[in-house]
């Protein structure tokens, strides 16, 4: 809420305009489900088997309480900054703008990777639907369709999101109800209770459930985005911390029931015959040919929608810093006159999209994603801490379990995730944001200057 004062009567035409505060707790919880989307985990359960030997369920769990703490945090943070930006506005405005300038680096490498990360899962799925399309031609036709389409300005919208999400639950619903029939049938009530999917003392290893907790935490990647309608929303000063904490209870507890039983249909993962569509073989064990093939479809549409939102997200992205100056503006901020739509930037993240999907795997580029998505949780953790506890609000006492306990906690939990991404996916992110520490300290001459500001509305 503004802290300006009321305007007079007369010069009422001035106020500054707000927006109505129309969506409850439910809508919120619902928007940041549709955002992450409740097939989130599938992907990522063949690769998510083979690096934690197969404790997938342990390591969305383990992700699920960082989540969960880091949540609190921007719900906190939403509070004092409800603006778009997210963790580039609670860093930027909580810490330092030079800090929060780095932040909208890193999220700004998630931009740009989430084409990416679909471009290769994508032709992944074509391939094993139809087993004669070459993958490098999977991810041209793929490329090419999502570029083409956002040049054109076709976007996805909010209804096709919600029918994307009924076709989901439905998918999943008969996935789960077959699942438990094929598991009772086989094996009784021992088939659907049992410790093993979360601890298997002959292969337990806690290095590699580090490691794959590190990855699995893609599941919940998008929570924050509920804080983003702080400003359209009945008592953001719960609502808005609520919802984004129920959105990652929802996302790890309806995930980890997939994941579970999943390992519990197909509990030897070394049998895969192939990791990053493993979810399909399992479904295909439970419901035969018609369930393989609806999941598989149903993912490549989730793909393309996830895709194109992407890519012109990066691209509006990209125009915006351009615009500004922030990056070159003759090419960066150049609309199509006829489609108004920042056709170069489209057509630069379809190019690298294609190039790093021959270049890079899925499991790599879903790691270097939470490199840069885990350092921005990281700092939010420690705006909540310095802005709650350091800082203080006028108004109220400092309490030391939820200003300084919650965020530190979330700050060490997040960070133990971010250690333990592997020594390429660090490489990478590191030198993506050591790019960015150079880029800033040059146009702020040794950072005495304010850092050009990343506009993440365009987005």
């Amino acid at each position: 809420m503004s802290n300006d004062p009321a305007p007079s009567a007369g010069n009422s035409s001035n106020a500054v305009p707000h927006l109505k505060r129309v969506l409850t707790l439910w809508d919120l919880i619902f928007y940041g489900i549709v955002v992450i989307m409740p097939i989130a985990a599938v992907p990522l359960f063949g690769v998510a088997q083979k690096l934690s030997n197969g404790h997938t369920v342990t390591t969305i769990m383990i992700a699920m309480v960082a989540m969960m703490l880091t949540a609190v945090s921007y719900g906190r943070m939403a509070t004092l900054y409800p603006a778009a930006g997210s963790a580039y506005t609670y860093v930027g405005r909580g810490l330092n703008p030079h800090l929060g300038f780095l932040a909208g680096w890193a999220m700004f490498l998630d931009y740009l990777l989430i084409p990416l990360l679909n471009a290769i899962y994508v032709p992944l799925t074509l391939k094993r639907l139809i087993p004669g399309l070459p993958y490098v031609a999977g991810a041209l036709i793929f490329v090419t369709l999502i570029t083409l389409l956002n040049l054109w300005g076709i976007r996805s919208t909010a209804r096709t999101n919600i029918i994307l999400l009924v076709i989901m639950c439905a998918v999943i619903g008969v996935f789960i109800v077959l699942a438990v029939r094929f598991l009772y049938l086989g094996q009784g009530w021992g088939g659907l209770f049992s410790t093993q999917p979360f601890y298997d003392p002959r292969t337990f290893n806690f290095s590699a459930v580090a490691t794959a907790t590190s990855f699995a935490a893609l599941t919940y990647i998008g929570f924050d985005g509920v804080t983003t309608l702080a400003e359209d929303v009945k008592n953001p000063k719960r609502n808005v911390l609520m919802a984004t904490v129920l959105v990652c209870l929802f996302t790890g507890l309806f995930s980890g029931f997939q994941i579970y039983l999943a390992q519990r249909v197909w509990p030897d993962w070394q049998t895969f015959p192939n990791l990053e569509t493993a979810f399909m073989d399992v479904t295909q064990r439970v419901g035969g040919p018609i369930l393989f093939q609806a999941l598989g479809l149903t993912l490549i549409v989730a793909g393309f929608g996830s895709a194109l939102a992407g890519q012109v997200g990066a691209a509006r992205l990209l125009f915006g810093m351009g615009r500004d100056n922030v990056l070159p503006r003759k090419f960066f901020a150049h609309l199509s006159p006829k489609r108004n739509t920042p056709s170069y930037n489209i057509l630069l993240i379809g190019v690298l999209a294609f190039l790093g999907a021959l270049v890079l795997n899925y499991e790599m580029c879903a790691e270097v994603l939470n490199f840069g998505a885990f350092l921005s949780f990281m700092g939010v953790n420690v705006a909540t801490l310095w802005q709650f506890y350091v800082l203080g609000q006028p108004g109220r006492k400092r309490r030391s379990v939820v200003d300084l306990v919650l965020p530190g906690i979330g700050f060490l939990f997040c960070g133990w995730i971010w250690w333990h991404l592997p020594t390429p996916a660090k490489l990478i992110g590191g030198a993506w944001f050591l790019v960015g520490i150079v880029y800033t300290a040059v146009k702020t001459r040794g950072f005495r200057e304010r850092p050009a500001m990343i506009d993440f509305t365009e987005a």
